[in-house]
């Protein structure tokens, strides 16, 4: 039986698009408002994952998430990459030309920028959710409003696609981690990335030697995120997904970044997602 998945948003949000591609289409979600919620609906056992945007290729680092995770003392256990698609819906019946006003999450917007802003006669209205907005105009039967959503919110809730992609960017992703408690987070066969935290002193030189250390061995650093040290002003933890081969790789790394950082823990060994 698949476990509860833990989201942030609505039913029909991309999350949720997310967390049915890495489970399945069955999956059953507990949506939570904020990220914070995420991380503890899984510690309290409330959800036996969580899907949990990371980064987006446009907009960057979703950097309180690393936090969140660093603190939470859950662990990485795989990742999904998601093409994140926006389009125009409205209730049945309506047409472009019946649209006034339109609903949507700031960022979505502001993702349709280049297509919103030829309707000069259109109202944008922001709100806390892309797919919530969908629910709304059906719900409320409101003839005229148009929500920008997921092809999800599209089936969910009722509302034919007036006009597809109107995204600016064509090539957006997000990443999403997929995080459990650490008696569940399962050993996988040949994995092949990995998410890690470290700190070094604050002596010259010091992540430059960890950073050789890891190409020495033939190891693809894929993202490296700085993180406040809490009591410790200007100093950081890292956040390293390191990308590799063969799972002794890692090991390798391991053994030779350790007597280099101050503090080293592993968040998480998997498979490295995709992008089709």
């Amino acid at each position: 039986m698949l476990p509860a998945v833990a989201i942030q948003g609505f039913e029909g949000s991309f999350h949720q698009i997310a967390a049915r591609r890495y489970f399945s289409p069955e999956v059953e979600v507990v949506p939570c408002a904020t990220f914070g919620e995420v991380v503890s609906s899984v510690v309290r056992g409330t959800a036996g994952a969580a899907v949990m945007a990371i980064e987006n290729s446009i907009a960057g680092s979703i950097l309180p998430n690393y936090t969140l995770l660093r603190k939470s003392g859950l662990r990485v256990i795989g990742e999904t990459y998601l093409h994140i698609r926006q389009h125009l819906m409205a209730l049945p019946g309506q047409q472009v030309e019946d649209i006034t006003e339109v609903h949507s999450h700031p960022m979505a917007l502001l993702q349709c920028a280049d297509y919103l802003s030829q309707r000069k006669h259109w109202r944008l209205v922001e709100t806390e959710d892309t797919a919530l907005s969908a629910q709304r105009i059906r719900e409320g039967l409101r003839p005229g409003v148009a929500a920008v959503a997921g092809t999800l919110a599209s089936e969910l809730f009722g509302l034919p696609i007036l006009q597809a992609d109107i995204h600016s960017e064509k090539k957006n992703y997000t990443r999403f981690l997929v995080v459990a408690r650490p008696e569940n987070a399962r050993e996988v066969a040949l994995p092949n990335k990995a998410s890690l935290y470290f700190h070094t002193t604050h002596a010259q030189g010091s992540l430059a030697r960890v950073l050789v250390r890891i190409a020495e061995l033939g190891i693809n650093l894929s993202k490296l995120q700085s993180c406040p040290k809490p009591g410790s002003t200007w100093h950081y933890y890292f956040h390293a997904d390191l990308e590799f081969e063969q799972p002794e790789q890692l090991q390798a790394a391991l053994q030779a970044i350790a007597p280099l950082t101050e503090g080293l823990e592993v968040l998480g060994v998997y498979h490295k997602g995709d992008t089709h």
